[in-house]
């Protein structure tokens, strides 16, 4: 469906809203979000759950879903939306069960990037692996959401964290997140932070303790990660969206008690194989969606752990800190 405008990731003002709409008003701040939560379907009332069974993702739907049309065009035709957000745009127009309310005193252009990645990896670890005390957690792909599963498993106590990448300057050198997104969000444009974003950060600046690259390897890597760990890890997110790794992060996991969480998004051809006695011999598969954070329940509460730490570990005379996101990353704090 096209034209359209894309972009999903990013925070904005309020400008207007539309009749009935109540639980935003002119010069709020929010954060867009991708998956929606009406607060009414049994998705949104399940605490298991944040697919909203009205809201949840659609990236065929390029209209408003109360009128089935769009709210941009050019020239007499219709520019299409993208996933209900379309936040490549000085302004936009959204559902109100896409954007979460924040605190205004949270730097938009820093935590812009909790709509969607970072909650994400975050949300993987510390909703869905749920690493206990003193596990070890094995994180697949240092990129920008794997870094934030990696920050989830340092914050549930997890003893060592194993990141597994292809590039191992991630580990020690760090390398710039692949993020492309104008922070400009209900209804009007922000300015954006590339110092911030494009920023190199490590992944034991994060909390990762040991690195583990395939290619020095002659084992599958989820053998080398047994042997590493007397049979296996406690707890594996894989963020890479490859079917093999998806495999490598299951088989990894120690039987008895093992977890992994799939977050990325594989190619819609690819095939999961693994032998079924990886599942006899209790192992535990899962997935999950943005983290398993309800939107505008959860997000707010993200927003505010954000918040907390930064101002905890940045005191104003030094403006840096170790453990907040943008301080790690080299960010002034505004």
């Amino acid at each position: 469906m096209f034209p359209r405008i894309f972009g999903h990731e990013a925070g904005g003002i309020v400008e207007s809203v539309g009749e009935g709409v109540t639980d935003v008003a002119p010069g709020d701040h929010v954060l867009p979000v991708f998956t929606g939560e009406c607060k009414e379907c049994p998705y949104c009332k399940s605490a298991e759950s944040n697919m909203c069974d009205l809201l949840r993702i659609n990236t065929d739907r390029g209209v408003m879903i109360g009128d089935g049309k769009s709210r941009f065009s050019i020239g007499g035709k219709p520019i299409y939306h993208f996933v209900g957000t379309s936040t490549f745009s000085e302004y936009t127009v959204m559902h109100v069960g896409c954007v979460a309310k924040i605190n205004p005193e949270a730097p938009l252009d820093k935590v812009c990037v909790l709509s969607c990645g970072i909650s994400t990896g975050l949300g993987a670890s510390i909703n869905v692996a749920k690493p206990p005390k003193g596990s070890t957690v094995a994180i697949f792909g240092l990129g920008a959401v794997g870094l934030a599963a990696v920050e989830g498993a340092r914050i549930a106590g997890a003893s060592r964290i194993i990141g597994v990448d292809l590039n191992a300057s991630r580990f020690e050198e760090g390398v710039n997140t692949p993020y492309f997104t104008i922070h400009g969000v209900i209804f009007v444009v922000l300015r954006s932070s590339l110092d911030f974003l494009f920023s190199p950060c490590s992944a034991r600046k994060f909390g990762c303790t040991e690195f583990v690259n395939p290619k020095d390897h002659t084992k599958p890597v989820q053998q080398v990660l047994a042997d590493m760990t007397n049979g296996g890890v406690d707890r594996s997110v894989e963020c890479t969206g490859n079917v093999n790794a998806m495999i490598q992060a299951f088989e990894c996991v120690h039987d008895g008690w093992g977890v992994a969480v799939l977050v990325g998004v594989p190619h819609k051809d690819a095939e999961f194989m693994t032998h079924p006695m990886n599942f006899l011999n209790e192992r535990i598969l899962k997935g999950t969606f943005f983290g398993n954070f309800k939107p505008r329940t959860d997000l707010p509460n993200v927003v505010e752990m954000y918040m907390k730490l930064c101002w905890r570990s940045c005191p104003p005379t030094t403006a840096r800190g170790r453990r907040c996101w943008p301080c790690r990353r080299g960010s002034s704090r505004r």
